[in-house]
């Protein structure tokens, strides 16, 4: 916004457009279509349109440096992922499966806040953490049909458990106001419906296959002013207690000043004291990796952020990812998420970031940015071209839900698919500016 509000004050100069590049070279790393600069004498400079532009730029460079420069050294193969899939694995668990809300204030949730390599995590957002039970049910079998087929993550006879995650949040500063917008920032509201979300996953699966089908729950929340873990430790029956909690701040106190092998001794017994009936002894080792990793973070927080929190408490996101996909986004108030096939079936979730936009950026004049992503397999004949017409419906479903924004020139989308067989970038395919095609997206 700096940069184009700079760029804004040139445009009545007669040698706007060397002038423009020079700045937007020098600050963005990238030039501006020249289409919109070149009818700035004609009227007033699209800032509209320049704005969604921009931001869809600069989340192409940023996809492309993810995977090209591997920043979190986390791809699949890395040692990290290696070494975590041999832990997860040891504590009895053959893949975990996290939903965090789609909140922007959480994108960070895996690689940061938990500290775990994103390539050993599955991870869906939704809006209050709600998950489509169904489409769960649906990679539970697969991920059980590659077990028994080809023996990955482990052997299917291997007594090992899937453990579905649900992290929800709250806010330590204004609770009554900078929760979770699904629950209306009720706190228990948020925890209550995640754990029923998580029982009636469990249930399908057992009623659908077997009792005692190997699916194990946990539910999380976190801070989103500080990033302080909130751990609801199960019970090895598998029983949650909504009023009963570990605190990850409380527990950094008590480890603090002990040595490296007393603080462990002491977290897991700590952990073991909270949970719900007979601890699991897998349950409680990852938990208690978690909540670990979890004090690295916090502090981060306490020494990059005054006072120990965030300076941003409420939303600040950049733009809307919608569809399926995303693995490259991993920073704090990026991104909102609306994971979903179509737009009718994940209309709420859309619905809450455009009304998140509508404060954001509506309200200053600026477009709501919707980055669509639907990542295919490349093994697949036909599946780059499927996914394609799909971003395209749903760009075209997003136009017509939103119509007054968008013929204002207040929406605008940038379509993109990306091969998830190789580890390459996302690749843009369309756009709503009509100009796409004769440079950048």
């Amino acid at each position: 916004m700096p940069v184009l509000q700079k760029i804004s004050a040139l445009q009545h100069e007669s040698d706007f457009i060397i002038k423009a590049q020079a700045v937007a070279q020098a600050e963005l790393g990238y030039p501006l279509p020249l289409p919109i600069l070149e009818r700035a004498w004609v009227t007033q400079l699209d800032m509209r349109t320049l704005f969604a532009w921009c931001v869809f730029e600069t989340y192409e460079q940023t996809s492309a440096a993810f995977y090209e420069q591997d920043p979190l050294g986390a791809r699949p193969g890395s040692p990290a992922t290696e070494a975590f899939d041999a832990f997860l694995l040891s504590c009895g668990f053959h893949l975990l499966d996290v939903t965090p809300c789609a909140d922007g204030r959480l994108a960070h949730a895996i690689a940061f806040a938990l500290r775990l390599p994103y390539s050993s995590v599955r991870r869906r957002p939704h809006a209050g953490a709600l998950f489509d039970v169904e489409n769960t049910v649906n990679r539970w079998v697969k991920t059980e049909h590659r077990r028994y087929r080809e023996g990955l993550p482990n052997p299917a006879h291997a007594d090992t458990r899937y453990l579905k995650v649900v992290l929800y949040h709250f806010s330590s500063r204004d609770p009554a106001h900078e929760g979770c917008a699904a629950h209306g920032s009720d706190d228990a509201a948020a925890a209550a419906c995640g754990l029923q979300r998580l029982n009636d996953f469990q249930e399908a699966v057992e009623n659908s296959f077997c009792c005692g089908a190997s699916v194990d729950l946990l539910l999380l929340g976190i801070d989103t002013d500080t990033d302080a873990l909130r751990v609801h430790v199960p019970g090895l029956d598998g029983t949650t207690r909504l009023d009963r909690w570990l605190d990850a701040e409380a527990v950094y106190q008590a480890t603090r000043d002990l040595s490296v092998q007393e603080a462990w001794q002491r977290l897991e017994a700590i952990v073991q004291d909270a949970a719900a009936s007979t601890p699991d002894p897998g349950m409680v080792k990852l938990i208690a990796r978690l909540l670990a990793n979890n004090f690295s973070q916090i502090d981060y927080v306490r020494q990059y952020h005054q006072d120990c929190h965030y300076a941003d408490a409420g939303h600040a996101e950049r733009f809307i990812g919608v569809g399926i996909g995303f693995k490259e986004i991993h920073l704090r108030n990026l991104t909102y998420f609306a994971y979903m096939d179509t737009v009718e079936e994940g209309a709420s979730d859309l619905d809450v970031g455009v009304k998140i936009f509508r404060g954001l950026n509506v309200s200053r004049g600026l477009p709501v940015p919707v980055v669509v992503r639907f990542d295919y397999h490349g093994t697949v004949p036909g599946a780059r071209e499927r996914a394609i017409r799909r971003a395209q419906r749903v760009q075209a479903a997003i136009e017509e839900r939103y119509r007054e924004l968008h013929s204002q020139g207040l929406l605008h989308a940038l379509l993109t698919v990306r091969d998830q067989d190789r580890h390459v970038p996302a690749e843009a395919v369309g756009s709503t500016i009509s100009f796409a095609t004769e440079g950048g997206h």
